[in-house]
This record gives C-alpha cells, structure tokens and sequence, in this order.
C-alpha cells in the first residue's frame, strides 16, 4: 500500500492575477516555508464565477504570472484553467489534478481568510475536502473564530481544524489548517486604479510584470 507520508504536500494557488503582486508571491513563499510544501502552482483562472470579467487577457495574465515566477523553480504556472472550456469552478481542478496525480499525493489549497469566511457560497463546497487540504492565510495574530463563521462552515472548521504542517502530509486531503503570514496591503484593483490614474505602482509588483504592463499597455485610460 502506498504511503500518502511519502510524498511533500503540493500548493495550490488560484486567482485572477489580473495582474499578479507581490502580495500573491509572498504567500506562496511563506507558505511553502511554514507548511513545508516543495512547490506552489499558480492558476490563472479562466473564467471566474464569482467575479466579474478580468480586465486583462488569459493571454497576458499568463504572461504576467510566467514573468513573475522567473527564476523561482519552486513557483510553477498551471495553465489548465484557462485551457479548459466552461467556469473555473476549484473542484473542477481539483478533480483534474487528482486525476493527474493520483489518490495519495497531498494537494493543500491556499485561501485567504475572506475566502474562506465564503467557501459555503461556492461550487460543491463541502467536496473539496474529497481533494484537498485547505491551508488558510490570516494576518499575524489573527485568529478564526468559529462563532464568526456561517454555522454549516463553523462545524467544517472545527471537525476538520489540524494544527501543525505535519498533519497535512498524513493523508492526501480533508484538513483545515490556518497559518499566519505577513501582511501585505496590495491589490490588483488598487495598482489598476493607480496605472489607470497614470501613477506608478512600482514596488507593488516585480518589475518585469510592470516593463510588460506597459509595453502592451494594460490597465491604462489610453
């Protein structure tokens, strides 16, 4: 029998990325740090259910994250998303990463805190956990208070809730863990607002992703 022990946990990390930030990198670095995973996918979504349509491309937003990644061998872009036809519900790619991978490799899927606080509102919510752990990123010193949470959500946290990174690599999916990172207050609403107003973000985002913004002039009122 195979041992789901044997294999490091595998991050997941969906977004817009419209564009990417230094907010999106620095909680794939810390997260690989402090729930010692060996690699962190990034998944431009395709079409995003819950939002309303990206201002950029799929062809520029993966152009934007395979910038951003560069040099990272730990950061790998995952393009499924956007190949695939229909919404970029996450238990479809999660059901096609399964697929790929097989039933023992642990996948640990990166929210933040406001993510989580909707997982009942999104698609067969309750089967991500047939496919995945859920790590969740809060500020540091924050803690999740169950008593905060929609009540069917609150009993998911508190059944499911392990407390160390070790506990992710016992089984290929169904833990919640919480893990708190630094605190980055950037947006990719906020630096579109900026670019638009013809400000620099600089130091918001790495710099190859900005010199590509505005070589094809992304974002800007011209």
């Amino acid at each position: 029998m195979s041992n789901p022990g044997a294999f490091s946990p595998l991050g997941i990390l969906g977004g817009t990325f419209d564009p990417i930030h230094f907010a999106h990198l620095r909680l794939a670095e810390e997260a690989m740090d402090r729930l010692d995973l060996d690699q962190v996918r990034l998944i431009p979504s395709g079409t995003p259910p819950h939002r309303s349509p990206t201002v950029a491309s799929a062809e520029h937003r993966l152009a934007m994250v395979r910038l951003a990644v560069e040099g990272n061998p730990a950061l790998v872009l995952d393009d499924s998303e956007i190949r695939e036809a229909g919404p970029s519900y996450t238990i479809l790619t999660l059901e096609r990463l399964r697929r790929a991978l097989g039933p023992d490799q642990p996948l640990v899927l990166l929210l933040g805190a406001d993510a989580f606080l909707g997982l009942s509102t999104w698609h067969r919510w309750r089967e991500l956990f047939d496919f995945a752990h859920l790590a969740i990123a809060t500020r540091p010193s924050h803690v999740l208070e169950p008593e905060r949470m929609a009540p069917v959500l609150a009993d998911v946290f508190v059944s499911r809730r392990v407390h160390t990174a070790a506990a992710l690599r016992s089984g290929a999916a169904g833990a919640i863990l919480p893990f708190g990172i630094t605190s980055l207050d950037i947006s990719a609403t906020a630096i579109r607002a900026t670019l638009k107003a013809g400000a620099s973000p600089r130091y918001l985002l790495p710099g190859r992703v900005l010199d590509y913004i505005r070589r094809h002039h992304l974002y800007s009122s011209d």
